[in-house]
């Protein structure tokens, strides 16, 4: 039986875990909370880093520099629209977010929010494992595979999500580490 497409299932659940992970704040000023930010340029709806320069000069600090000083004010507007919970500060040619220190209270909440975060993913690592048994089931049902085969597939299958599973587990390990101890 072959394991890669459940494999590519369980790593594409893993990386959009790991990719939204990205985007909580943790204290530290990260470019990937602007990711999803998107501005009306021409017409087009266009993310931020493809209409200006974006830089990390400190710890809690980003910098917006537009390539054209003329968007300035749609930026801004993005900013404030979205849900980031930051207040843009403009100066006329650059903008700036400042991220305010977390409170303790402020970080458990974000570590229960990424806890649950990583239970829907694992929930989603262990859905493909069920499509890859009931698969391999199928097969044994239809004659391709023998009794002998179908535990073998099983066991494989459980060491794919068992792998997964700990991916899962490592990330959050990691991302619970930055927020506390920022």
């Amino acid at each position: 039986m072959d394991y890669t497409n459940l494999k590519e299932r369980m790593e594409k659940t893993i990386n959009v875990y790991a990719e939204k992970l990205s985007e909580v704040r943790a204290g530290r000023a990260n470019p990937a909370i602007l990711n999803k930010v998107r501005i009306d340029y021409y017409g087009t709806p266009t993310p931020i880093n493809q209409v200006a320069g974006i830089s990390v000069p400190e710890a809690r600090l980003i910098v917006i520099q537009p390539w054209d000083i003329s968007i300035l004010k749609e930026i801004e507007k993005a900013i404030l629209a979205s849900d980031i919970g930051i207040n843009p500060n403009n100066d006329g040619k650059v903008i700036r977010l400042a991220f305010p220190e977390l409170t303790e209270e402020r970080r458990k909440e974000l570590v229960k929010d990424i806890k649950k975060m990583a239970e829907e993913a694992k929930v989603a690592v262990r859905a493909v494992r069920r499509d890859g048994i009931e698969e391999a089931k199928a097969k044994q049902k239809d004659g391709d595979l023998t009794e002998d085969e179908l535990k073998q597939a099983e066991n494989e299958i459980q060491k794919l999500t068992d792998k997964s599973i700990e991916e899962i587990d490592k990330i959050l390990e990691n991302k619970e580490k930055e927020i506390m101890s920022v």
